[in-house]
């Protein structure tokens, strides 16, 4: 036995159990207050650049879906007049050589093409192109084959268009 008095400060703390002391023994900085608040501002400062950066990702998602439905927004409406061009075509194409040269018949297909040409002009102004002329390299990407012919055209081109394509901003 120890003849040594104990001091208050020397008593052994109630809630300390062997747990307690065997994490204060792992955590070398249990006992500096300083350390113990820099490895606080650590952390504070990893969450904070981590929200930071999720801020950021979510900022340039925003934008690219705003840009996105600025540059689609008129898909539906596009679709929705691509018949309508197609009929246009179809009309001019229906008309007879022989029936080209009447008066009436020439206004007509005048009136035809300039509403056509009109309305191509109009698709190009909002993003809407044509696509697959005769003769361009075949795409399948871009392309939908029906069939393949016997032509004059290369090997690999399109040789014969049955329904004119449209991309919408390169969509």
């Amino acid at each position: 036995m120890s003849t040594d008095p104990q001091t208050p400060e020397s008593y052994p703390e109630p809630n300390e159990g062997p747990a307690e002391a065997e994490a204060a023994l792992d955590n070398p900085l249990a006992g500096d207050p300083v350390a113990l608040l820099q490895d606080e501002l650590a952390q504070t400062k990893v969450h904070y650049m981590r929200a930071l950066a999720d801020q950021q990702n979510a900022l340039r998602r925003a934008e690219k879906q705003a840009q996105d439905a600025r540059a689609f927004a008129i898909d539906k409406f596009a679709a929705d007049l691509l018949p309508v061009a197609d009929y246009l075509r179809r009309a001019l194409e229906a008309v007879p050589g022989e029936a080209r040269e009447t008066e009436a018949v020439k206004t007509l297909i005048i009136g035809v093409e300039m509403t056509e040409r009109l309305m191509l002009e109009t698709f190009a102004k909002n993003g809407l192109k044509a696509v697959g002329a005769k003769g361009e390299a075949f795409d399948p990407n871009v392309h939908q084959a029906v069939a393949q012919i016997p032509s004059d055209a290369p090997a690999g081109a399109v040789a014969e268009v049955m329904q004119a394509g449209f991309v919408l901003n390169g969509r």
